[in-house]
């Protein structure tokens, strides 16, 4: 949930809600190149450019993390959803 999703907020929990975001996203991009760098790239260096072969590799591998990543964050979402409408009724029964 990106920060332009969320209900007015004080100012200083719209910035902590932003700094969050951006430390996931950076934790996000980190494992991203990680897991694409050590698939895709050899661990010796043959040329300082990328080969056509390692170029192709690493926009397959970021296109299938990235679809992967909005996988889970969408179930992930749904989840969270239906478990709050169950408390919600559940407080409402309990009432």
């Amino acid at each position: 949930m990106s920060a332009q999703q969320l209900p007015a907020l004080e100012p200083d929990k719209m910035k902590i809600v932003q700094e969050l975001e951006i430390e996931m996203m950076t934790d996000m991009y980190a494992r991203l190149t990680k897991a694409c760098h050590k698939k895709c790239i050899p661990p010796k260096y043959r040329e300082a450019e990328l080969q056509k072969g390692e170029s192709v590799c690493i926009d397959r591998c970021v296109a299938k993390y990235l679809e992967v990543h909005e996988r889970i964050g969408k179930k992930l979402t749904e989840i969270s959803t239906k478990d709050q409408q169950f408390q919600e009724r559940a407080m409402g029964i309990s009432q």
